[in-house]
């Protein structure tokens, strides 16, 4: 891991241990609410593996807090601006691409801001989010090729689309020259079902 990605994963790992102990929930208990295995949440709480964008939400799902949540420090305002640079590099791609997750809002329904960048060729593949999510997209530069389910649209610059996120998606850079876009994501009762339990 470079200096960048070494931090950010230390920074998850601090908030997920941080969310966990604060639930007073042991490593197993959140490992089997995530579905991911208990080497991983070790290795993500110690900061020594960079988690995948699934992985991460599904941590994040289960401890009832949005992604922004587990990579952005807390801030005593409600103002929280991101610098130029200073996004969170949650997805790199063969080719240089890489999506950043640049803005976020807090639990229960939860929108991400993403400043995504895909070399040629650059390929992502998501799986369904969570119930209810929708995305959506904007390209500024290049052309995009969006896969939802069955259904394939191509993006040039400019043009935008929604899409339902709780279906598997991706997003392509068919061409040989580099694609951006801004992608919007909105995901609501992110930890409703934790909070009940808690509540009950």
């Amino acid at each position: 891991m470079d200096d960048g990605i070494a931090i950010l994963a230390t920074v998850i790992g601090a908030r997920v241990r941080q969310e966990r102990q604060a639930r007073k929930w042991t490593l197993d208990q959140l490992a089997a609410s995530a579905g991911v295995s208990r080497r991983m949440l070790v290795n993500v709480e110690q900061g020594t593996v960079n988690p995948s964008v699934g992985t991460l939400l599904r941590i994040s799902d289960a401890l009832g807090v949005g992604l922004p949540a587990l990579v952005e420090p807390p801030q005593p305002r409600p103002v929280r601006v991101t610098r130029r640079g200073n996004g969170a590099t949650l997805w790199s791609g063969a080719a240089g691409g890489r999506g950043v997750l640049v803005a976020g809002t807090e639990s229960p329904d939860v929108v991400e801001l993403w400043d995504w960048t895909l070399g040629p060729g650059d390929h992502h593949r998501s799986g369904a989010h969570s119930a209810g999510t929708k995305e959506l997209l904007q390209v500024q530069e290049g052309t995009i090729l969006i896969e939802v389910e069955e259904q394939s649209f191509t993006l040039e610059a400019g043009d935008a689309v929604a899409f339902p996120g709780d279906v598997a998606h991706s997003y392509v850079n068919p061409s040989s020259e580099r694609a951006r876009f801004s992608l919007a994501v909105f995901e609501p009762g992110v930890g409703a079902t934790t909070r009940s339990e808690v509540h009950e």
